[in-house]
C-alpha cells in the first residue's frame, strides 16, 4: 500500500508530463484541463499554447512555451539540467525530440552507460519557426526566427533566422526569400 501511495504522489507532483504519468496525462485529452496542468508545471505556458496527448516533457520547470505553440503527439522535450524555450507562433511537428544533454562516450575502457553525460546546454527556438515531423534538436542549439527545419533532420548546430535546413546532420539548403545554397 505504501508503494502505491508513493507512486501516486510522484505522478501528482513530479516535474514531468507524459503517458508514463497516468494521474495527469489524461488531462491532455481535454484542452482546458491540459492547459491548467501546463500552467502549473511549466516555467512558462503562453496564451493559446497546447500540449497534445502522448507528449513527453521532462523537467517541466525548465520548459517555456510561447503563445500559440502546439506540441504534437510523440514529441519529447528532455530539459534536465538546462532549459528549453520555444518562441511564439512556432510550429512543432509530431515526434520531434529536444535533448539538452548527451551521453559521454570518450573513454573506450569504460562502458558508455557508466560515463555519465556532457554538460547540458540550453535549447532556444525563436519565434515563428517551423520544425517538421521527426526532427531531433540537440544540446546547445539556437534556431532563429522564421527558420524552417525539414522533416527528419538532426539539428546539431545553430540555425540562422530566415533559413531552411535539412538532413542528417542538418545543413542550410536555402535562405527564405533567397536562392538555394547548392
Amino acid at each position: 500500500m505504501f508503494a502505491l501511495i508513493k507512486r501516486l504522489r510522484f505522478w501528482a507532483t513530479a516535474p514531468r508530463i507524459g503517458p508514463d504519468m497516468p494521474l495527469t496525462h489524461w488531462t491532455l485529452y481535454f484542452p482546458t484541463l491540459g492547459s491548467r496542468l501546463a500552467r502549473r508545471r511549466l516555467a512558462h505556458f503562453g496564451k493559446g499554447a497546447e500540449i497534445r496527448p502522448h507528449v513527453y516533457l521532462v523537467a517541466t520547470d525548465r520548459i517555456s512555451l510561447g503563445e500559440r505553440v502546439v506540441l504534437r503527439p510523440n514529441t519529447t522535450l528532455m530539459a534536465e539540467n538546462a532549459h528549453i524555450s520555444i518562441g511564439n507562433g512556432t510550429l512543432v511537428g509530431g515526434n520531434v525530440h529536444f535533448y539538452v544533454a548527451n551521453h559521454r562516450f570518450d573513454d573506450p575502457e569504460v562502458p558508455i552507460i557508466d560515463q555519465g553525460h556532457y554538460p547540458a546546454r540550453d535549447i532556444v527556438v525563436e519565434e515563428d519557426a517551423w520544425i517538421g515531423a521527426n526532427v531531433t534538436v540537440l544540446s546547445g542549439v539556437r534556431i532563429g526566427r522564421h527558420a524552417v527545419i525539414a522533416a527528419g533532420s538532426v539539428v546539431t548546430r545553430d540555425v540562422p533566422s530566415f533559413t531552411v535546413w535539412a538532413g542528417v546532420p542538418a545543413r542550410q539548403i536555402k535562405t527564405i526569400g533567397g536562392e538555394a545554397n547548392d
